[in-house]
């Protein structure tokens, strides 16, 4: 809980949600009942990817991460990019929230300013993982010509 931003309790990892992930092979078996440093960053890039995207694209993004880099280096590199992504998105937010008072329609304007933002990043997020689907999984012989048909 202490490592992503919340504003509510609904962003959380349920036990039972811990053990989905793990049986499903999305996060590595605790050793014993004990979750270590590396459990902890699965988790933490687990609860943060799951907002805005399915647990098969998790998986694979995840995968293509740690293909060749240990959990450390991999975890570093996804620190790296959400604390680049908080960091545009919050000097953003100040600057246009600057002297904003809450009955002021700039609030609104800022609040779909940034759902839209969210929304743009989803699309393009989902286009990679759809490229590194397709370069994971060809697509089979004959179906592009079909759908040209």
């Amino acid at each position: 809980d202490r490592q992503v931003i919340r504003f509510d309790g609904d962003d959380g990892l349920t036990a039972a949600m811990v053990n989905n992930y793990t049986k499903s092979g999305l996060a590595p078996r605790a050793e014993g009942k004990k979750y270590g440093r590396e459990h902890l960053a699965y988790f933490t890039a687990i609860c943060i990817l799951k907002r805005v995207m399915s647990t098969r694209d998790m998986d694979l993004l995840i995968r293509e991460e740690l293909r060749d880099r240990p959990v450390r280096e991999g975890y570093a590199a996804f620190c790296r990019s959400l604390d680049n992504a908080l960091n545009i998105t919050a000097g953003e937010l100040a600057a246009r929230l600057d002297g904003v008072e809450p009955d002021d329609p700039a609030l609104a304007d800022a609040a779909i300013h940034f759902a839209l933002l969210s929304y743009a990043a989803g699309v393009a997020g989902s286009r990679c993982v759809a490229l590194l689907r397709e370069r994971k999984e060809p697509e089979p012989k004959g179906k592009k010509e079909k759908e040209r048909d």
